[in-house]
């Protein structure tokens, strides 16, 4: 197994740029995601590898070699689809080995490598069957299978539990982990859902407009986030953010009845606007006269979320951890400690620290 180095990558369509110039190292066995919203460039940076989209400039390198302009069958990497992309007519063990059997590998050889797979998969008792008869994550697991006995160097997944329903997603994520551990490969992983990146990697490479906002383990970005867009986009519920200014030496909060709160940052200048970024689970909330209103009450058992609307119009999100409900349209104040918040500029959205 081996990593994946890029070093300036860029694509264009047409004068259309699409991919910004991107540096980053994956290291050999690790589990990396990419992750952004829809149209960030996640997929188009893994097709990059693959060689199914061509690099305008830069250099992609898997192990010491430079792949760049090489086949995708030269690049020693496996691609799983959002599609499971079977031949129905064939069954589990023949939809595994078909690219083998395609490229001349001998019998026994194919039989070894499909039963190695399914064993790693649980598909076993699954083998003689066609598509029709899987569910969706066995259909899936086939898809995986079909990559690994091809033995590649890196694995690449392209949304591929998008198309499951939640609970299979769940179940899908966990056998995804597993086999990461079991197999050690470098595993290279696209998706838009940071509840995903958040359990799987071991790397997220978080991307907007097709440039890398930040890269790093998934704790590293969820505490220490360099800007307002990775702090938004990393954790579930996301981040509040809250208009404020700096003013005598603190940072006065009009959602809080103008407060002036001290934050653990270098604060910028005087009349500087900036963002106070709170998670959900750090502010407190209590009933009172005047204050945010209770627009819903989210109850997931033993934890509720109440999406507040502030007097200055701003949402905020809170978690209850009793899981009590609050009526809606009931006035809370809200409160958080200063320690926890995070101080980002208004017009740069860079973190201030």
């Amino acid at each position: 197994m081996t990593g994946v180095t890029l070093s300036k990558a860029i694509k264009k369509y047409g004068d259309v740029q699409v991919i910004h110039g991107v540096d980053l190292e994956i290291e050999d066995g690790e589990f990396c995601v990419f992750v952004g919203p829809s149209g960030c460039g996640k997929s188009t940076l893994l097709r990059m590898i693959a060689g199914l989209e061509d690099t305008t400039s830069g250099q992609i390198s898997i192990g010491a070699r430079d792949v760049t302009k090489m086949d995708p069958a030269e690049r020693g990497v496996a691609m799983v689809f959002q599609t499971y992309a079977l031949y129905p007519h064939m069954t589990v063990e023949q939809n595994m080995g078909f690219g083998l059997k395609m490229n001349g590998v001998p019998k026994d050889e194919i039989e070894r490598k499909v039963s190695e797979a399914s064993a790693i998969l649980q598909l076993d008792e699954y083998r003689k069957r066609k598509p029709k008869a899987l569910s969706g994550g066995q259909r899936q697991r086939v898809a995986i299978g079909r990559a690994i006995v091809r033995g590649p160097e890196v694995f690449l997944f392209d949304e591929p539990l998008s198309n499951l329903d939640a609970e299979l997603r769940v179940d899908m994520r966990v056998e995804i982990a597993r086999l990461h551990k079991e197999i050690g490969a470098t595993m290279i992983y696209v998706t838009h859902d940071q509840v995903e990146a958040m359990t799987l990697a071991d790397k997220i490479v978080v991307l907007r407009a097709g440039v890398v906002e930040q890269a790093g383990a998934p704790m590293d970005l969820y505490r220490d986030p360099d800007n307002k867009f990775v702090a938004g986009f990393i954790g579930s519920p996301a981040m509040n953010f809250l208009d404020g200014v700096i003013e005598g030496g603190k940072v006065r909060v009009p959602t809080l009845a103008n407060a002036l709160i001290s934050v653990n940052a270098t604060l910028p200048a005087e009349g500087t606007e900036v963002s106070v970024g709170v998670r959900p689970q750090d502010f407190t909330m209590s009933e009172a006269q005047t204050g945010s209103i209770v627009e819903l009450s989210e109850q997931l058992g033993g934890v509720t979320y109440c999406y507040l609307r502030a007097t200055t119009g701003e949402r905020i999100v809170v978690e209850v951890k009793d899981g009590s409900e609050q009526k809606i349209g009931a006035t809370v104040s809200v409160a958080f400690d200063p320690e926890n918040a995070l101080l980002f500029d208004r017009k740069t959205e860079l973190r201030i620290r």
